[in-house]
């Protein structure tokens, strides 16, 4: 109780031989039902991680590995293993389930692309807005425009550079993580 990771132990024969509630729980099994059985019927994502730690050193850098529960939501778990001293070939393998941890770092990830995104846009957005002005304010008076089509065309490029960036303005808005609101509340409650 208490621990957030799961922890698997197999004997040298690929056999299950101990397993806690956390593993139980993303296995959608209980623990005992998992005990006797081979890990390759029950957890087959461990297999190589297992076979891994068995021909090479005791501890393995961690490794992600997608699993899909019974509901079919994706999980994935960040497992290492470790040869255990007990008994010849028997290997402890824990794991968490860093699913909304991954989550977030590609959140923050497109958050940080939209942002850069937005700013490559805006950027010529102005100098096309002044040209369009400059120029209706330098030459509007001087072209001899009876139908009105340059200054109707300078408009339009105005009212579209507008537009785009107001778009972009709130693209960029919605990259933005949420403003953190701070509210006083008794710690006792939590």
């Amino acid at each position: 109780h208490g621990v957030s990771s799961g922890v698997v132990g197999v004997d040298g024969d690929g056999m299950i031989n101990h397993t806690n509630d956390v593993a139980g729980e993303l296995f959608g099994r209980p623990g005992d039902q998992m005990i006797g059985r081979a890990v390759r019927d029950v957890m087959p994502e461990f297999v190589s991680i297992a076979q891994k730690a068995r021909e090479g050193s005791k501890r393995l850098t961690p490794v992600q590995i997608s699993k899909a529960d019974r509901q079919n939501n994706n999980h994935i778990l960040q497992a290492s293993a470790s040869v255990t001293q007990a008994e010849r070939g028997a290997v402890v393998i824990t794991f968490d389930d860093v699913t909304d941890m991954v989550a977030a770092q590609r959140n923050a990830a497109w958050s940080d692309i939209a942002r850069r995104i937005a700013h490559e846009i805006k950027n010529p957005l102005t100098p096309i807005q002044l040209s369009a002005e400059r120029l209706q304010s330098k030459y509007g008076e001087h072209i001899e425009d009876a139908s009105g089509v340059f200054r109707q065309c300078t408009d339009t490029i105005i009212r579209q550079v507008g537009d785009i960036g107001n778009m972009v303005d709130e693209f960029a808005a919605f990259a933005r993580m949420p403003e953190v609101v701070f509210k006083r509340f008794d710690a006792a409650d939590v």
